[in-house]
């Protein structure tokens, strides 16, 4: 579930009754108790002027919500909840308890017989969606026995209350990693007795509380590795976490920034049997644990062995982001409209961020956007380092990790935020707040000519409406940007931050082999960030035809005496192998997407489009290193190409399979492109491949400033000319001149 933040004055409770909301608001206009649509009021229901109290509502369930009206009285709308709106907090314990009753538990037993692993909308069938035809609110539930170590999935219809479909997954098969199970690894390791006798031996470490472990899944990328996971007598598969461990040395509490105090050994725990099963690296002679300090907490920061230790004292002055009419956007449940845009926000505890029917003046352009995958291979072939590969979407989830930001710090301005609901381990709701950011930006100059000939300047500044979310994922921070702009583009930013995952030099090196040292003794490993957007496209209709252009120069000849002819080049993708391509930047190569459904640009005379223009931001980046023949690059295969085309298939969600953990990545995109599928005038979806390669400076340590990659998704011969033409022209008064500029003239 998303809840969104009201003004005070309206008043909210929720019902188990609706009618659906288009037809209530429509019947309380048609009867003059209802002034005004709340999706199109100026009043505090949709447009706050200033500062003011908010609260959060529930916007997924059935509610009843009371609406001051122009003339002082109050109408009252019942909406249900959309057919993509998140499960609400009552819809997540009715799911957990149609699944106990479909099993014979009760709440008392359940603990002992049955861990949830996610509770999140079943989305309905695209087709039936987007035909308007009704079909059962469905859950869809993943679930692992903890004594028998088998994962099964169930889908429970809401409506009716009750599981209608149930299988148990192939043995061996994990599900992703929970909070909880994180939480349950480092709380194995530090009660273990063989831990703490290998850290008092080795180090003269005696307080377990000071050693924290990073929980990280176990990438398979050895046969020995695959042995491990089948550890157990009993054939209970082992559903292992590798952690790796930091010695907290300075402050108090969690303040101390251990990756400057990596220790050498990995302990290896399973999660059901709920000890340690191996411990690597105690072969080898203990090394010196790292001592300095190096800080980024505030409370720390005056300890730094050499970095600085006061603020700066050239302060910034105040730059406040200030609204006086309030924002420019409104908000009716979870649809948003601004600026000729209109979409949907979902959420969910694996993608996180998901954006639904996104459409520019009522011409539909994407039927969902979010980011499925992201492969972190390192570099380090030192054992056990070779295993040192997460797969963040899908071994921990992107809304798992999600952070609830902070007003006035992660975003500025006028902010609204989406809360959402998801579930632990016994199918309790857990609600996060504000996981979601909605904010407008002032983009620069949108566009601008000064007539030299008498030196009249048209200019108007672009604004930005961007929809965002924060992720960390253990060490790391991914910060995730969606900007609509007033020129009909679409910008989807990544930005890395964080903590490296640092470790000590492997034994027998004097100097990194695959790393760079960011501070005495810390070695912090080459790695990549490859991530995977999966774009459901629609432009100007669900039947697009993906292209390739090229621009070439064109060899002299008759046509071309003077050298100075070059042009792009357009290949049309007719099967999945044709749309398995790479970037190059040599060509300005990018992907138009178009309209196969007869709809035309009047200018052109081409078929609407919108183009995938790659690596917008930061610079173009390879596919992934690792060798073909690597684990890496076959789990991770999405990451061998920055494109592929696929015709859209409900079941088909995540590039690298449903469960990463200990997986190889089976029934993923290689599967599904196997058939070699037509894609040409289909309802396609583009996965779209990108990421960072990450070399460490020091200068990333002890906190890396942000790196940033993404794209645009830019109208092609979509609209007849610049959409932004009809802004205003605008002068900000609130702008002043620095003090000593330009001083008037004698």
């Amino acid at each position: 579930m998303i809840l969104s933040v009201f003004p005070r004055g309206a008043t909210i409770r929720t019902s188990l009754v609706w009618r659906p909301y288009s037809s209530l608001v429509r019947g309380a206009v048609a009867s003059g108790s209802l002034s005004r649509s709340v999706s199109r009021s100026k009043s505090a229901t949709a447009r706050a002027k200033g500062p003011h109290g908010a609260f959060a509502v529930p916007l997924s369930v059935s509610r009843i919500v009371t609406v001051p009206a122009c003339n002082g009285s109050f109408s009252t709308v019942i909406t249900a909840p959309h057919p993509l709106d998140p499960l609400s907090a009552d819809e997540i314990t009715h799911a957990a308890a149609a699944v106990r009753n479909h099993l014979g538990l009760s709440p008392d037993n359940t603990v002992q017989h049955l861990r949830f692993v996610s509770i999140s909308l079943n989305e309905p069938p695209k087709k039936d969606y987007i035909q308007g035809n009704k079909t059962p609110r469905k859950a869809e539930i993943v679930a692992l026995n903890p004594v028998t170590g088998i994962a099964s999935e169930y889908r429970v219809d809401l409506d009716a209350g009750r599981v209608v479909d149930a299988k148990d997954l192939p043995k061996g098969v994990q599900p992703l990693l929970t909070p909880e199970d994180c939480d349950l690894a480092e709380a194995i390791v530090q009660s273990s007795p063989e831990v703490a006798a290998a850290m008092r031996d080795r180090y003269n470490i005696v307080d377990m509380s000071t050693v924290t472990c990073d929980p990280w899944s176990i990438h398979l990328a050895s046969e020995e590795d695959r042995q491990l996971t089948n550890w157990r007598d009993d054939g209970i598969p082992g559903r292992l976490v590798q952690t790796f461990l930091y010695h907290r040395q300075y402050g108090e509490g969690l303040e101390d920034n251990v990756y400057a105090h990596p220790i050498d050994i990995v302990p290896v725990v399973d999660l059901i049997a709920r000890k340690v099963v191996t411990i690597n690296g105690m072969e080898r002679d203990p090394p010196i644990i790292p001592t300095a300090s190096v800080q980024y907490h505030r409370n720390l920061v005056k300890t730094n062995s050499y970095l600085e230790t006061e603020w700066r004292q050239d302060r910034l002055a105040a730059l406040d982001v200030l609204q006086p009419d309030g924002p420019s956007f409104t908000v009716t449940g979870n649809e948003v409209e601004w600026q000729k845009w209109k979409f949907r926000v979902g959420f969910n505890y694996r993608e996180g961020l998901v954006l639904h029917d996104v459409s520019y003046d009522d011409r539909p352009i994407l039927h969902r956007a979010s980011l499925v995958e992201m492969a972190v291979p390192y570099a380090d072939p030192h054992p056990p380092y070779q295993r040192k590969c997460a797969f963040d979407v899908g071994d921990y989830g992107l809304g798992f990790c999600a952070n609830s930001l902070e007003l006035g710090c992660d975003c500025l301005g006028h902010i609204h935020y989406f809360d959402a609901v998801l579930n632990d381990s016994q199918g309790n709701p857990v609600e996060k707040k504000k996981v979601i950011c909605m904010h407008e930006e002032d983009n620069g100059v949108l566009w601008k000519h000064v007539e030299y000939r008498n030196g009249h300047n048209e200019a108007r500044r672009g604004r930005e409406l961007i929809i965002s979310s924060i992720a960390t994922v253990v060490n790391y921070e991914y910060l995730f940007y969606w900007h609509l702009r007033q020129d009909g583009c679409i910008d989807f930013k990544i930005k890395l931050s964080g903590e490296l995952s640092t470790n000590l030099l492997s034994e027998g090196e004097k100097a990194p082999s695959h790393g760079v040292m960011v501070a005495p003794g810390v070695n912090a490993q080459i790695h990549q960030h490859m991530f995977v957007a999966k774009l459901d496209t629609a432009v100007d209709s669900h039947k697009n035809t993906v292209s390739e252009v090229n621009i070439y120069s064109e060899p002299p000849n008759e046509a071309n005496p003077y050298g100075n002819a070059f042009g792009p080049k357009e290949t049309i993708f007719e099967t999945e192998s044709d749309a398995q391509r790479i970037c190059d930047s040599n060509t300005s190569r990018y992907w138009k997407i178009s309209n196969a459904e007869g709809k035309v640009n009047g200018i052109t005379g081409k078929p609407t489009a919108f183009k995938l223009q790659p690596f917008n931001f930061g610079p173009s980046q390879p596919v992934v290193f690792t060798d073909p023949s690597s684990a890496v690059s076959q789990k991770g295969a999405f990451a061998t190409k920055h494109l592929w085309v696929t015709p859209h298939s409900d079941t088909e969600r995540f590039p690298s399979g449903e469960y990463t953990v200990q997986g190889t990545g089976s029934n993923g995109l290689p599967d599904w492109t196997a058939s070699n599928r037509n894609i040409k005038g289909e309802d396609v979806v583009l996965w779209h491949a990108f990421g960072v390669a990450h070399v460490p400076r020091p200068e990333d340590f002890p906190v890396m400033p942000c790196e940033i990659t993404g794209f645009t998704l830019k109208p092609d011969g979509f609209f007849e000319g610049n959409p932004a033409i009809d802004l205003a022209p605008e002068v900000n008064d609130a702008s002043k001149l620095a003090k000593g500029c330009c001083p008037p003239k004698a």
